[in-house]
């Protein structure tokens, strides 16, 4: 039994600050990880290493080092750090450090102003930054985790270079792990740990370091104390890594992203890829009747006539997700991206549509043709609406000839059938019809 004089001194260093802070990388050759930025004569380690920083923002997900690199480049340039959150910092505030950072540059000292979630500074406290960025004095590192195409005022933008970090590696994240647990600040020989938990958590953590040590640290923290020393073992370790969390953001890029690898997954007829996308986004918890609305979606763009069960199928499937809701309804989700995926494909439904759009928006609304306007007054018929109409149920072939487009639109075709799947039929049924045109063109028979 462990006395409580020994656990306080096994754990002094730990009731200080989190772990993941106490062993926060200071220099280049600690950091781990982003060697497509930092390996050897990559462009942002040559920019570092030879003091010739500007404003740039760090775009990535959590825990990939955003903040500690920023630490890096003002201790390796020897600039004067400051440090912004964007939940808690207002304007006048950042207005006031600003006008002393262009203060100080008079004397040579360079000032980097670090601003932690920039996506959530608004326009106007974005804008305050612009002249002091533009001038020089200051140098601007922005850390965030969405797109800065969307989120960052496209002025500011203009003027920073944007570094785009990469979730680690199981590989990196391991070596984050072994590190602190050598490191003096971390747990330097008090810990004993095997490669297949250190992996475990390495792999729970999804690409993320903060989320890796803090799990460590939570596992020394429970583990079997022995003394000076802890164990930490699988056993330990089960209860803290059962139930992974899934990175994706319900309103933010990686939702786009996602919904566009399921759909582009399902057009290529893909069912293995399309499922883990699918599941990606429902163990994200996305709303399954979003899902389903971008099946039924795909069913028509992407299938069309090709095969006209998909509509059904997904038209049911999305019934079936508003009477279940979820878990259950899962099961259907996967059943209708199944189908969808491997269903024959055409597009002639979506492109028909965009070609009879771009007729709509770039020409002349044209009126509709007298021939096909009702006419229930008198004075439509004595104007000739109706004039001239055949019906086509009257007609041997259930055909005419009789003109439906304006005349500045005739000989205009939107809908181009394919050969796939059912959509052969149709095609074969529409050549047939522009043939029989084509034959009785000059014959002003009814046709009966």
């Amino acid at each position: 039994m462990v006395s409580l004089v020994e656990q306080e001194s096994l754990f002094a260093n730990q009731q200080q600050s989190p772990l993941a802070s106490r062993v926060r990388p200071r220099s280049l050759a600690e950091f781990v990880g982003q060697a497509h930025l930092l390996g050897p004569g990559k462009i942002l380690r040559e920019l570092i290493e030879n003091d010739q920083v500007s404003s740039m923002i760090f775009w990535g997900p959590p825990g990939v080092g955003k903040t500690t690199l920023a630490e890096i480049i003002a201790r390796q340039t020897q600039a004067k750090f400051l440090q912004f959150s964007a939940v808690n910092s207002g304007i006048s505030q950042i207005k006031k450090i600003m006008k002393q950072a262009a203060s100080d540059l008079s004397v040579g000292e360079k000032t980097i102003v670090f601003v932690d979630e920039i996506h959530r500074f608004n326009k106007a406290q974005q804008d305050a930054f612009l002249p002091y960025v533009e001038r020089g004095s200051i140098v601007l590192i922005g850390a965030t985790t969405e797109n800065p195409s969307f989120e960052i005022n496209s002025a500011l933008l203009s003027r920073c270079k944007v570094f785009v970090l990469k979730a680690l590696q199981t590989a990196d994240v391991e070596q984050l792990l072994k590190n602190a647990l050598a490191n003096p600040a971390g747990f330097k020989g008090q810990v004993t740990i095997g490669d297949d938990e250190i992996r475990a958590i390495a792999e729970f953590a999804n690409g993320d370091a903060r989320s890796a040590l803090n799990t460590l640290e939570m596992a020394v923290l429970n583990g079997d104390k022995q003394g000076d020393k802890v164990a930490v073992t699988m056993d330990d370790l089960k209860q803290l890594i059962n139930q992974k969390f899934v990175l994706y953001d319900k309103s933010g890029e990686e939702h786009y992203n996602i919904i566009s690898a399921l759909h582009k997954s399902m057009r290529n007829s893909d069912p293995d890829a399309a499922i883990y996308w699918m599941s990606r986004m429902l163990e994200g918890g996305e709303d399954p009747l979003y899902i389903a609305r971008r099946l039924v979606r795909f069913a028509s763009e992407d299938i069309g006539l090709a095969d006209t069960n998909a509509l059904n199928v997904a038209v049911n499937v999305f019934q079936a997700c508003q009477f279940l809701g979820m878990p259950e309804c899962d099961v259907h989700l996967t059943e209708a991206v199944t189908y969808l995926s491997l269903a024959p494909k055409s597009n002639a439904i979506y492109k028909a549509r965009l070609a009879a759009k771009k007729d709509v928006q770039e020409t002349r609304d044209e009126p509709v043709p007298l021939q096909i306007r009702n006419a229930p007054t008198k004075l439509m018929k004595d104007l000739d609406y109706g004039k001239d109409y055949q019906y086509a149920h009257d007609t041997k072939d259930k055909l005419t000839t009789m003109q439906t487009l304006p005349d500045d639109l005739v000989g205009h075709t939107y809908y181009d059938p394919t050969d796939q799947g059912r959509e052969g039929l149709f095609k074969k049924r529409l050549d047939y019809v522009k043939n029989w045109r084509q034959e009785h063109a000059n014959d002003q028979t009814d046709h009966t």
